[in-house]
């Protein structure tokens, strides 16, 4: 970005951080397994964050039983028909290597059980599938039990009204769903091939796998993984991340309560290149592999009369364990009492469990996954209560995509979403007067897009404090504004995780968040979730669509009406002066009656009698001859061949007023008068007079033409007008602008007490699409109940 003067001020240089990461995909060879001894659940404190849960759970519960109840008495067996028992369920990139055989428990062993004296961590051993992630998040959520059981409801059996139907919760996108699956399981050799329970004949962990598998598509799109989404789809919380080598000094404090407050916690070795997976290092840890936190102790060292920090993890592997200091045969052992080295073995109930120091895992381990249940464990001793907004939104090439703070021409036509805090803290942290909000960007999708080549985006986000004499005001910010204003916050790095989240405490005010992925022109969508400890306001910039004149007109209480029924024929129709032009009768005179033209005027006269032929109008066809003419005579508006036949027939759609399909001489001016002034702005944009202009500046240009529409409808522009480079030529543009004012014209013909929502039967739904409908005298009374924000998805 240049540094250049602009009024005196001086462009601010911003760069972000980024960081990649490689998902944890160790998969396990299945020779190295053991038994485990079983062990009891932790019920610890959970809050999940979720509206209108007990509705949403009886819905879900009644279909859930509604079907298995259905199956039963019908003596019936249940098979997914949306997760079929075949290699589509399986596998997206290619054929699976072994033969697969999908069983029911039942077909496996003599006495299958769901859960076994509850569901604990001895439950999960993986399988040939690189799901550790999902499996140190499953280790993670047995305990605690009000979680576990959200997700893994309990009243499922093998023997008691069994149909071969199961089900499973998970966390999506702001709301709980249900997942229900068959209980037909792939197995090689009568073998589960994927997670499994050292138990034989238990299979919950088994179907939780699958329903998950589900959820997102197929197997193969759980390979590769971190553990925050796992846990973050089990309850719902908010996701942490850190880097161990960064790490802030109070990390064992902050673990130690997030433990206490039931956040759920992994850890994981980075790798920098795919030859390093599932590598060991000297001390026998997996690089590229998910391991469960499961504890924090601080013990007196009785000879040298200080305290060691020691942490508690589990591999789901089970036998590849630590081998360093605190291994289960160290010397360490023998320097703390007896009293706290039977209380650190006692906790340790399996084999795959292990402890080590601290300062040894901010050593060896690379990155820190936490999902907390609530903003509570990232500050702070008091749980409080939360308030949370929530948006869904996404990026759109060409329009909405515009990458980070280090693409300046583009970063401002990113989704932006104002936020108001004005209810400070009750105890605020450095005894100044601020609000504290958690910011949360996730992203949607792309799991379960794997299998058309998604991977997760690089995404961040940027807060920014509004002007003063832009607060209130529900404005998108231009690229003036960032590019001469710093921004008040903003995430640490930009990574490719599904969710990126911070902590900020901003002094009160108006702020707009701009949510982005690192490199601009990337698609995706997301939901962005801000916390307050108070009440907070938080909506999208550009939710509402209306025409410049709109104000005015209201005033003079004008209500144009466009000829597309009987309905509207009875009475009025519109001028072609403007979008909302005087209500008057369409004049009753000869088409070439004598008055004064301007020379261009004359030449158009010329052109339209040689062209129209005896009835005096023409058709779609006929225009685009015209205009081909027209156009080669006026040097400053190029194109390839004049206007298109599509666009030519969204003109006439435009201007036909009684329904005939063809233009008069009249319309036919009143037409061009219009493309004159949509030239007038079209060339101002096209700097470098290449006759196209790029679909970023779309939403300038369409502001400045008089229309105000919502995001969604710019997204739909870009995609639609623009070429595969971003741009859009002036047949396109003018197409588009036709097809606006046609869809708000015939929006406000029918909108008779100006509330924003209109009644249509069948016949007068066609204006909005486009289609002439005058001559139907077979009217449908169907209706159809239409505000002008859900036009974008039939219109422009």
């Amino acid at each position: 970005m240049e540094d250049k003067q602009h009024n005196g001020r001086v462009p601010v240089v911003e760069d972000m951080k980024v960081k990649v990461l490689r998902g944890s995909e160790a998969s396990f060879d299945s020779e190295e397994k053991s038994d485990y001894p079983p062990s009891g659940a932790n019920s610890i404190y959970t809050a999940i964050l979720s509206r209108n849960e007990a509705v949403k759970d009886a819905k879900r519960l009644k279909t859930f039983l509604e079907l298995r109840d259905k199956y039963v008495k019908k003596n019936v067996i249940f098979e997914d028909p949306l997760f079929p028992a075949n290699d589509s369920s399986l596998f997206y990139s290619h054929k699976p290597a072994m033969k697969f055989e999908w069983k029911r428990p039942t077909e496996i062993c003599d006495n299958p059980h769901f859960i076994i004296d509850g569901a604990n961590r001895t439950d999960i051993c993986q399988g040939e599938l690189g799901d550790c992630w999902l499996l140190a998040a499953i280790a993670c959520l047995t305990l605690n039990e009000k979680l576990l059981y959200r997700v893994i409801p309990k009243d499922q059996s093998f023997t008691e009204n069994y149909a071969g139907i199961f089900h499973f919760q998970f966390w999506r996108y702001g709301e709980w769903v249900d997942v229900l699956v068959d209980d037909r399981l792939p197995t090689c050799n009568n073998r589960l091939v994927f997670t499994k329970s050292f138990r034989k004949n238990e299979y919950w962990s088994a179907l939780l796998e699958k329903a998950y598998a589900k959820l997102h598509g197929s197997y193969e799109a759980l390979k590769g993984g971190n553990a925050l989404e796992a846990m973050e789809d089990f309850t719902g919380g908010v996701t942490e991340f850190f880097d161990l080598d960064e790490a802030p000094k109070e990390l064992y404090s902050i673990m130690r309560k997030g433990l206490q407050r039931g956040s759920l916690m992994g850890c994981a070795i980075d790798v920098t290149s795919a030859s390093e997976m599932e590598s060991r290092t000297q001390q026998g840890l997996i690089r590229g592999h998910a391991y469960s936190i499961i504890g924090l102790e601080e013990c007196d060292q009785v000879a040298k009369d200080t305290k060691i920090r020691l942490i508690r993890l589990r591999n789901p592997w089970g036998r590849v364990l630590w081998k360093g200091p605190w291994n289960a045969t160290s010397n360490e052992w023998s320097t703390i009492s007896i009293a706290d080295k039977e209380n650190l073995k006692k906790q340790t109930v399996e084999s795959s469990e292990f402890w080590m120091s601290f300062t040894d895992f901010k050593r060896n381990f690379t990155k820190l996954e936490m999902c907390n249940l609530t903003p509570d464990t990232l500050q702070g001793d008091e749980r409080q209560s939360w308030t949370v907004s929530v948006n869904e939104g996404r990026w759109v090439r060409g329009s909405s995509a515009g990458g980070c703070r280090n693409f300046p021409d583009t970063f401002w036509t990113n989704p932006q979403y104002r936020l108001q805090l004005y209810e400070e803290d009750d105890e605020p942290e450095e005894k100044q007067a601020s609000c504290t909000v958690v910011v949360a960007l996730m992203q949607k999708g792309r799991r379960k897009q794997r299998h058309q080549g998604a991977v997760f985006l690089t995404i961040g986000f940027s807060i920014y404090e509004v002007d003063e004499e832009m607060r209130g005001k529900n404005q998108h910010l231009q690229k003036d504004f960032f590019l001469y204003t710093a921004s008040k916050a903003k995430c640490k790095t930009y990574i490719n995780l599904r969710e990126v989240t911070e902590r900020f405490c901003l002094p009160p005010g108006e702020y707009v968040i701009i949510p982005t992925t690192f490199e601009p022109h990337e698609e995706g969508e997301y939901i962005l979730r801000v916390f307050s400890e108070k009440n907070i306001s938080s909506e999208e910039v550009e939710n509402t669509i209306e025409a410049g004149q709109i104000q005015q007109d209201k005033i003079q209480k004008e209500k144009p009406i466009v000829f597309v029924s009987d309905r509207a024929r009875a009475n009025k129709e519109i001028a072609h002066d403007g979008i909302w032009g005087d209500i008057k009768k369409k004049p009753k005179r000869k088409l070439f009656e004598p008055e004064e033209e301007t020379d261009e005027e004359k030449q158009f006269r010329a052109i339209y009698q040689q062209i129209s032929g005896e009835d005096m109008q023409i058709c779609a066809n006929e225009l685009r001859r015209i205009m081909k003419n027209v156009l080669a005579k006026h040097s400053q508006i190029k194109t390839k061949d004049g206007f298109s036949l599509e666009t030519c027939r969204s003109m006439i759609a435009l201007m036909d007023t009684d329904g005939s399909g063809k233009l008069n001489f009249e319309e036919f001016k009143h037409l061009w008068k219009k493309i004159k002034q949509w030239q007038l702005i079209f060339t101002r944009y096209d700097k470098d007079k290449s006759s196209s202009i790029s679909s970023f500046e779309m939403r300038n240009i369409v502001n400045e033409a008089g229309f105000h529409l919502n995001k969604q409808l710019y997204d739909i522009i870009a995609m639609r007008y623009a070429d595969e480079h971003l741009n859009i030529d002036f047949d396109s543009y003018i197409c588009c602008f036709v097809r606006l004012e046609g869809m708000f014209r015939a929006f406000n013909a029918f909108d008779k007490d100006g509330d924003g929502i209109i009644k249509l039967n069948v016949l007068e739904v066609s204006p909005f699409f486009f289609i002439p409908a005058a001559e139907n005298k077979h009217h449908q009374h169907f209706l159809f109940k239409i505000d002008l924000s859900s036009l974008h998805s039939g219109s422009s």
